[in-house]
């Protein structure tokens, strides 16, 4: 077990909001938060508007995959962000569990995703604010 906290952002597909925040947290919290993220039907790669749209902020998502999300991926975190999964996020007691509402990237094109982009850095960087100082 790590003394590090844990954040798993959940949403559909885990191909545009999900990787977009996860990649930000990795990159502004540099190894001090351990990240993970999933989807509950998860799409066969990430969406290539939020790598680029990623990409002209410096961050790298070309290498991340889709993954399903799982009960132990929940239960192994200490945070769980949905953005937009429903009632097909697992729910276990004790769990801080926040919905971030966001529009979805998914067929939209990069004028669209950039700001989308800019909103998960904001919401991102007050997580972090209030995990590391805890």
């Amino acid at each position: 077990m790590s003394d590090k906290p844990s954040v798993l952002f959940v949403c559909v597909h885990d191909a545009g909001r999900s990787q977009m925040a996860a990649a930000w947290l990795a990159h502004l919290a540099r190894g001090r938060i351990e990240v993970r993220s999933a989807g509950s039907a998860p799409a066969e790669a990430v969406n290539p508007v939020a790598v680029r749209a990623m990409a002209e902020v410096g961050v790298d998502i070309t290498a991340e995959r889709p993954k399903v999300l799982t009960n132990e991926a929940v239960r192994d975190s200490d945070v769980v962000i949905t953005m937009g999964c429903g009632d097909a996020c697992p729910f276990f007691p004790g769990k801080r569990y926040e919905d971030w509402k966001l529009d979805d990237p998914a067929g939209q094109g990069i004028e669209a995703v950039r700001p989308i982009r800019d909103e998960i850095r904001t919401r991102v960087e007050r997580l972090i604010a209030g995990l590391l100082s805890s």
